[in-house]
């Protein structure tokens, strides 16, 4: 429950003083002792926390998700196995699993989608980590576009689809191999552009190395870059820059 809320039941003697205080000694952070819950983390930064599920124990993560479930949060977790999501599942039934992204999804409100992200990939082995990257995305709020095995390896491919990639407020793109995806879209649009690097090549490639440092080395101009394989933080940041692009067009409207 956000404080705002909290405070208008209150005000309008839906719930005692007593029951406010009790919940109010869970904020800012509830001590799990292994994990202390951040429930401001959305008040300070718009976004609530997310669960990073990969090292921990099945039982940990289940008891994360039903606290922050029972506060009435919708809850997103990344890195996360079969067995982790059966043990989530017990806590919280409603919890979803997408093995390809392999993010857990516990939804109590609903969102409705807004604005635009496009998350194109150079090849289908790249959709993993595009996928964690375009489920972020929708998890915040944002619409997702996908454009999957539109590589420089058959470049028409990309130029058949940038009318639509185009509309989007932020482009994500994923790439492994020589990583060249990124650079070659910012130079076809005025569009942010977040480079995600990914593991997927062969032995010369570092396991992702030779992406990175192409996409950093890149000379077209308006990309960003993310560390390798890390689709959630090219999702997160799109999906920032798509609300405050819709929250600009919303003061226009007004």
């Amino acid at each position: 429950m956000e404080i705002k809320q909290l405070l208008q039941l209150v005000k309008e003697g839906k719930m005692s003083i007593d029951e406010a205080e009790k919940l109010l000694k869970k904020l800012p952070y509830e001590d799990l002792d292994f994990a202390k819950l951040d429930h401001h983390r959305a008040l300070r930064t718009g976004f609530g926390e997310v669960v990073f599920c990969q090292s921990k124990t099945p039982e940990q993560n289940a008891e994360i998700f039903a606290h922050f479930y029972a506060a009435g949060k919708n809850v997103l977790g990344t890195r996360a196995d079969q067995t982790q999501y059966e043990a989530v599942k017990q806590s919280v039934p409603g919890a979803q699993f997408d093995p390809i992204s392999r993010c857990i999804i516990a939804t109590e409100q609903h969102l409705t989608p807004k604005g635009s992200v496009a998350v194109c990939t150079g090849g289908t082995s790249d959709m993993p980590v595009a996928e964690e990257a375009a489920k972020t995305a929708e998890f915040f709020g944002a619409r997702v576009s996908r454009f999957y095995d539109v590589g420089v390896a058959g470049i028409h491919r990309l130029f058949a689809n940038m009318e639509q990639i185009n509309q989007a407020n932020c482009i994500i793109a994923v790439a492994g191999m020589e990583g060249a995806l990124p650079g070659v879209i910012a130079g076809l649009t005025d569009r942010p552009v977040i480079a995600v690097p990914t593991s997927v090549g062969y032995g010369a490639n570092f396991e992702g190395l030779s992406a990175l440092l192409t996409m950093l080395n890149s000379c077209a101009e308006g990309i960003g870059v993310v560390n390798i394989d890390n689709g959630f933080g090219a999702g997160y940041l799109a999906a920032q820059i798509n609300r405050l692009v819709c929250d600009g067009k919303s003061k226009e409207e007004r």
